[in-house]
């Protein structure tokens, strides 16, 4: 489907959306690396989806960052595509949230993004040829209770890649986001979902971030439902939009609504990593 043996690297990419990606890439026939901090688990995935190149990879590291890219490079070949995929979502009242857990999301929602934007663009730049896809969340245009650090991320990442985007909009480097609605990964664990609007599944994420490879665009949102509502919503007077976030229930969705034991090992292992 068009790609000719392209090389993928892909961060975060040991289980959820990453692992759901680097999947759908290697049926449509790309060459795929991972990396992710998580080793154990990075080895399974790699075994269980056939993949030979793989590295443990902290992206609030840049020569971490680095050391990876370098192995795509030497392993695989000339970097075509970087998903910066790896992020984390703690939920909970901002009060509460303990500063350790605010830097945390900064350093790997924002800070990792632009490090391996960067990175790769060096790589790309001289080629004059490459896609960078950098995983935002509709989270990032709509903000939601109980995930005021998580939004204030998401919104990082999209301004970031549309700044980005038009900097470099004359070369051969295009630049996109991809845009999920809560998706069912461990991200989501113990939450219940909005109501009358569906959860989405890794591999839809997946299969919009392969097409926007194949065709590229600015960004693409997923659901189309969930995406639909979040740009008309952009048109709605503000407290109609408020008002109708709390008749669908995502006012507490995120806050009192949560299954803290369900959140237990999620929570655990984005701290220990």
């Amino acid at each position: 489907m068009g790609a000719n043996g392209k090389v993928v690297a892909i961060t975060g990419g040991a289980r959820g959306i990453g692992y759901e990606t680097a999947k759908e890439l290697l049926s449509r026939g790309y060459r795929v690396a991972i990396g992710d901090v998580d080793e154990v688990r990075l080895k399974e995935a790699a075994l269980e989806l056939g993949i030979e190149t793989y590295a443990r990879l902290d992206v609030t590291d840049p020569e971490s960052f680095a050391a990876f890219l370098d192995l795509v490079e030497e392993q695989v070949g000339e970097l075509d595509v970087l998903i910066n995929n790896a992020g984390i979502m703690p939920t909970g009242h901002t009060h509460e949230e303990e500063d350790a857990v605010t830097r945390r999301q900064v350093e790997i929602n924002i800070l990792g993004v632009i490090y391996g934007t960067k990175l790769a663009l060096k790589r790309m730049l001289p080629r004059d040829r490459g896609h960078i896809i950098n995983t935002a969340s509709l989270a990032g245009e709509l903000p939601t209770p109980g995930l005021a650090t998580y939004c204030g991320t998401k919104h990082a990442v999209i301004g970031f890649t549309e700044a980005a985007r038009l900097e470099y909009r004359n070369t051969g480097i295009r630049l996109s986001t991809v845009r999920p609605t809560f998706t069912n990964t461990e991200l989501v664990a113990g939450t219940e979902g909005v109501k009358g609007i569906r959860n989405a599944e890794p591999q839809e994420i997946a299969i919009a971030t392969a097409d926007l490879i194949e065709k590229p665009k600015p960004f693409v949102r997923v659901t189309k439902m969930a995406g639909g509502m979040v740009a008309a919503m952009k048109f709605v007077p503000r407290r109609a939009t408020e008002r109708l976030s709390t008749m669908l229930g995502a006012d507490d969705v995120f806050l009192d609504g949560v299954n803290m034991s369900a959140r237990k090992s999620y929570l655990e292992r984005i701290r220990d990593n």
